[in-house]
């Protein structure tokens, strides 16, 4: 019998090694033939040359759109190793790691939402996930979003307890500071707990590693480039309008669908205010979910809410729709999942106008309700999430 298991398994297993190769073969064919210019990889590239000449990160200017740096320092302190390859070497090293960072994440996610993960079935997600509009981006600009959430779930996927955990979270929020609501909503969860007497110290133990990672590589970073940290921590971290306009099509946060919505670039206190109340929501469901043991759901309920109360959150950050389709269907909702696959593959983002001219700030209704379409999945997924956790409460 074990005989015949073996073979079977290694078919099953180089079966969907083979898909999986094809697929990202012909992903970086598609890539190659659109001309990709990758032009964040460009951008840190830069800013990683900029801190080995000692230059100046906030005054820099990158790549023919004189894009700006917008990551803490620490960040650019990653990126010099990117100034030792040539760009050709550099775009195809950077699209191999990110396909590689796919199959990871998909594993984590796998592992997150049915807390077991086989080999074969990430490579046949990672397969089709490689084609949805946030990946294919991600990979297209030469993102780091990717990197940033295998740190999460590295963290959110171990046991509790487990002394390392938090780690990945400080890291991530040191590189790029939306990940730190990770840190808040476990501190949150920990105090919940505590609340109802439940097992609330490894989350909270969690939150501490996080912050204090956080805190010790900020201040590394800080004693390397004292002069660019001071600037960045004072100054620049509260320059919102240094990511981009806020109207633009690929902002799908809060702050950029209501930007569209009133035709201005900048919704002012009207954000503050949907932002706030959207965040504590956000982070309720979460915790909710934690209350009842629906780890999965608080993780992706989190990363929502996230990517909704951020300033900006350009539609390749919205990778973590991988999570929330797998969370969908493993809750037996496969038509709402195959519905909402589709459309994170449908691009519809981009059927509306966009680009030079700032067409954005004159949409029509159709087109305001396609370039909200990532927005609107966050916050229903958000309404429904936390009617059903409500419900269950009630019942129990």
């Amino acid at each position: 019998m074990t005989a015949l298991v073996l073979p079977r398994t290694h078919r099953r297993a180089s079966v969907s090694l083979g898909v999986c190769l094809l697929s990202f073969v012909s992903f970086w064919i598609a890539q190659h033939a659109a001309h990709v210019s990758m032009i964040d990889l460009l951008v840190y590239r830069a800013e990683g040359a900029a801190v080995r000449s000692g230059g100046d990160l906030y005054a820099l200017r990158a790549t023919r759109a004189g894009l700006p740096m917008t990551y803490p320092p620490f960040a650019a302190l990653l990126f010099t190793p990117l100034t030792l390859l040539d760009l050709a070497s550099l775009r195809a090293a950077a699209t191999a790691l990110n396909l590689a960072l796919l199959v990871a994440f998909v594993h984590l996610c796998l592992l997150l939402v049915r807390r077991h993960a086989r080999v074969e079935h990430s490579l046949w997600l990672a397969a089709g996930a490689v084609w949805c509009e946030p990946v294919w981006t991600t990979l297209r600009y030469g993102q780091v979003n990717l990197l940033l959430a295998v740190f999460v779930l590295w963290d959110l996927t171990r046991r509790p307890g487990h002394r390392w955990a938090g780690v990945g979270i400080g890291v991530a929020a040191a590189i790029k500071l939306t990940p730190a609501l990770f840190a808040v909503f476990l501190l949150c969860a920990g105090l919940a707990l505590a609340a109802v007497r439940g097992a609330w110290r490894p989350w909270v133990r969690a939150a501490g590693v996080a912050a204090g990672t956080f805190t010790g590589v900020t201040a590394a970073a800080a004693v390397v480039l004292p002069a660019d940290s001071l600037r960045f921590w004072t100054r620049t971290v509260f320059e919102a309008s240094r990511v981009g306009h806020a109207e633009e099509t690929a902002n799908q946060s809060l702050r950029g669908v209501l930007a569209r919505l009133l035709h201005t670039d900048d919704p002012g206190p009207w954000w503050l205010l949907l932002a706030a109340a959207v965040g504590a929501a956000g982070l309720a469901v979460a915790v909710a979910a934690v209350l009842r043991g629906r780890r999965a759901l608080a993780v992706v309920a989190c990363a929502t809410t996230a990517l909704l109360v951020s300033p900006v959150s350009w539609s390749h950050h919205w990778v973590w729709c991988v999570p929330l389709v797998l969370l969908v269907w493993e809750a037996g909702r496969r038509r709402a999942a195959a519905v909402l696959g589709a459309l994170f593959c449908s691009y519809a983002l981009w059927w509306v106008p966009h680009g030079g001219g700032r067409p954005e700030l004159d949409q029509s209704g159709v087109q305001l309700a396609l370039s909200a379409l990532y927005a609107a999945v966050g916050c229903a997924f958000l309404a429904y999430a936390g009617v059903r956790l409500w419900r269950t409460s009630r019942t129990a």
